[in-house]
């Protein structure tokens, strides 16, 4: 009888060591399941995983203000824009590739030029459409392009339409396309006018459009 119980009390030392032996394997098999979890976490969705991604953005946003810094440079040194009326008359006689380029009236301004091509990007695209005849930068047009949209300044408009166009007229701080009537007044008041009859844009749309392109240079808006 001693000796069945010796063995009896071996067996059940040697099944719980077992159980110990397995429980631990488990709970070590758990915490390390635990710490691959939760360092996937870190370094995707944790503060090194953030800050990797804000280094990249930050090299993305470094890459576009040096192009945006680099173009703008060339814009305001090489530019052929005039407010004269020979200047407009000519327009119509150069190849569709020329480009209009540099500020009419005061030097560029840097810090309104980036402004001005960033704002107009949310213009390029309204309620899903795609509105290539906005010019990407105010400051440097296709001939081909300015040709069209003095094709649209008579327009006609219907009465609502007109309306739309006369509160672009008395709100945009030029009160008008331009500051003045040059080839820009007749480029861009022929896109509003487009703007407005074939896709629905409001006054309100219309005058942001033309507060951000304008192309007379300076610091910020004129207002006349």
């Amino acid at each position: 009888m001693e000796n069945q119980d010796v063995q009896k009390g071996n067996q059940n030392n040697s099944t719980q060591q077992t159980s110990n032996g397995v429980n631990k394997k488990l709970q070590i098999t758990v915490i390390a399941i635990a710490i691959l979890v939760g360092g996937y976490f870190f370094l995707f969705s944790g503060p090194a995983f953030n800050l990797s991604k804000r280094s990249s953005d930050e090299r993305s946003s470094h890459i576009v203000n040096e192009a945006l810094a680099a173009r703008f440079d060339y814009l305001s040194k090489n530019g052929n824009s005039s407010c004269s009326a020979s200047f407009r008359g000519s327009i119509l006689s150069m190849p569709d590739d020329e480009r209009l380029r540099g500020s009419c009236c005061s030097p560029m301004s840097v810090h309104r030029y980036s402004e001005q091509v960033e704002g107009l990007k949310k213009f390029k695209s309204v309620a899903g459409q795609n509105i290539d005849k906005i010019p990407d930068d105010p400051y440097d047009i296709k001939a081909g392009l300015a040709k069209e949209l003095m094709s649209y300044y008579d327009m006609e408009l219907t009465l609502e339409e007109q309306k739309a166009y006369d509160y672009a007229m008395q709100n945009s701080s030029e009160k008008g396309p331009c500051c003045c009537k040059c080839w820009r007044w007749y480029v861009y008041g022929g896109l509003g006018k487009y703007l407005i009859k074939n896709h629905g844009f409001t006054g309100e749309q219309v005058t942001e459009v033309w507060n951000l392109s304008d192309g007379c240079g300076g610091d910020s808006e004129h207002h006349h």
